[in-house]
């Protein structure tokens, strides 16, 4: 059925149905005098009526089907016959050609111009159908991919620098200049980046080619574009844009910038450094849009929060939170310093480099080339009467020890350790020659922690895992009577083919009692090993994965990668490498 073109007022269609009230009504629209907002989304956001209600009575009124993008089928040869630009501007979407008539998601049916400008471009009558606007949104942003004008504005910007014409002092000219390709090039590959919650931006010049990959839920992500030539432009804007010497090829350097992608304010980290064929740039991504992420939001499971929460309220002791580059440590920590921040706490960072910037917080930033090194910056912070002190990282003998003392001493110290699981990293502290009986007396807590991926909820499918795994999982959870019902990845667009969309994190905590101190301060691993084991609520990382795997959250695939890492899973990874020889 078409839909009627004539104005149709969804306030008095909610108030016949008794959503919402007269008074209601009158508020939304003198607030939609102000925001110039549609009466449905001012509604919405006035918390008087919640979208699903909304668009129900609306797709009832215009006898038109709401559809679930979530759950849609896409067709994105068939998408693309809408410009993004038009997409956006309409909050439209091409669902099916239907031969007589296009199906068309639209977030309000009732915008007649937008009707009659939809039919005018598509060339076709137009059905609607009703739509979220977040999840249209949402699908824009994964389906318009920049890939096609990446490779659009590297042909440009290769055709500019023709052999012998590559002008370095012409390009620093125009550093300003928002119309060069190499500019244009630099914010497609950014607005892409962002679309896809990328973390990292690589670019890496080959021999013949040019790679740009990004990282998207810790996998890399790969394009390949044949003008190897525009690196060098490439590397000259972003070293223009970091305040890098742009002249220096022969050593890496570091830098950073912010710029504004799609209204969200991106803090970019820049590393460069030496290849054969060129200079390599790697890009840490920081969204300052949201600030630091809430403790309750890191994925700790409620028990373990709980006590985490209780250990960082403590008026001393050092907490540790270990685990490789990218597991998600500074996340746990930023957390924990967003619940401490309050008037009555002095709180003082140092790290290398600042992540997030917090109000009320000292932040240092350590500098090693004019020797400003953790353990100097941790001397000079403790003479500025702190209560909290985090240490970015302890990477050396003298940062352990001035972090042990101040734990001693009636500080607070959070920190980190490079090490794979809680257990290893108490007597970390020992190896690295901190005396045992100080690790002993100020040490309270290890959280070990990795990321694992979420399954895309729009494509998983059941799992039977085979035998062998089977009777692993059943092994690590201690149970032979358990039944397993697993999912895992299949691919679809909204998840780009991976089968995952996001990340969660999988935490072990180990708090140490008296025996495990006794043990720290005589050095015993073994003892510490086996009495850590036994413990009160440790539960290792493996276990911790297996439960996300087992209520459907994570794969099984991504549990065997994270207990590849651990101890816990060494016998089972040696059978599976015997097997495979086999």
């Amino acid at each position: 059925m078409s839909i009627t073109k004539q104005k149709i007022r969804i306030g008095e269609l909610l108030i016949r149905n008794q959503v919402i009230t007269e008074l209601q009504l009158q508020t939304a629209l003198e607030r939609q005098k102000e925001l110039g907002q549609r009466i449905g989304r001012v509604l919405i956001d006035l918390g008087y009526v919640d979208e699903e209600t909304y668009l129900n009575n609306l797709s009832e009124q215009l006898q038109i089907p709401y559809v679930d993008l979530r759950r849609y089928d896409f067709d994105v040869s068939l998408i693309h016959r809408l410009r993004e630009s038009y997409a956006r501007r309409y909050r439209a979407i091409v669902l099916s050609d239907q031969g007589a008539h296009v199906l068309v998601g639209m977030v309000d049916p009732m915008d007649i111009f937008a009707f009659d400008e939809l039919e005018r471009i598509l060339e076709q009558p137009i059905q609607p159908v009703v739509i979220k606007e977040s999840e249209l949104l949402s699908t824009l942003d994964l389906v318009y991919r920049r890939t096609e004008d990446i490779a659009s504005f590297a042909e440009e910007l290769d055709e500019e620098l023709t052999e012998g014409q590559f002008d370095l002092e012409a390009l620093s000219l125009d550093a300003n200049d928002s119309d060069a390709p190499v500019v244009k090039l630099l914010q497609s590959i950014f607005e892409d980046a962002v679309q896809v919650r990328a973390s990292d931006i690589h670019i890496e010049p080959d021999e013949n080619v040019l790679r740009i990959r990004q990282r998207v839920d810790g996998v890399l992500q790969e394009q390949v574009m044949k003008e190897r030539r525009i690196a060098p432009a490439l590397v000259l804007r972003l070293k223009l844009l970091s305040g890098l010497d742009i002249s220096e090829k022969r050593l890496p350097q570091d830098g950073r910038f912010s710029l504004k992608v799609k209204g969200r304010k991106i803090d970019v980290r820049l590393s460069t450094m030496p290849i054969e064929n060129g200079e390599s740039v790697v890009m840490r991504l920081l969204d300052q849009t949201e600030g630091a992420t809430d403790l309750n939001k890191v994925g700790m499971p409620n028990e373990m929060l709980a006590r985490f929460r209780k250990l960082i309220h403590m008026p001393h002791g050092l907490i540790l939170v270990t685990g490789p580059t990218g597991s998600g440590k500074t996340t746990t920590l930023y957390g924990a310093l967003q619940e401490l921040n309050e008037v009555g706490k002095k709180i003082i960072t140092v790290e290398d480099p600042v992540e997030y910037k917090l109000h009320r917080i000292n932040q240092v930033q350590i500098n090693p080339r004019i020797g400003l090194t953790f353990a100097r910056v941790l001397r000079s912070a403790l003479r500025q009467d702190p209560d909290i002190l985090l240490v970015g990282e302890i990477r050396d003998t003298e940062t352990a020890e001035i972090a042990l003392r101040a734990a001693m001493t009636g500080h607070m110290v959070l920190s980190t350790l490079h090490t794979n699981d809680a257990v290893s990293s108490a007597m970390r502290l020992v190896d690295m020659g901190a005396e045992g009986f100080l690790a002993a007396t100020a040490l309270r807590a290890v959280i070990a922690q990795r990321l694992v991926r979420r399954l895309c909820d729009n494509c998983f499918e059941d799992h039977q895992p085979d035998t062998k795994n089977l009777a692993w999982i059943k092994s690590t959870l201690g149970s032979d009577s358990i039944n397993i019902q697993l999912k895992r990845a299949v691919g679809c667009h909204r998840c780009n083919n991976t089968g995952y969309r996001g990340r969660i994190g999988v935490f072990e905590m180990l708090i140490l009692n008296e025996a495990l101190s006794d043990a720290l301060r005589r050095s015993d691993a073994a003892e510490f090993v086996r009495l850590a084991k036994k413990a009160p609520g440790y539960q290792p990382l493996a276990v911790s994965a297996l439960h996300f795997a087992i209520q459907g959250i994570t794969s099984l695939e991504e549990v065997l990668r994270v207990a590849e890492q651990i101890d816990e899973s060494s016998d089972f990874i040696e059978i599976e490498e015997e097997t495979a020889l086999q």
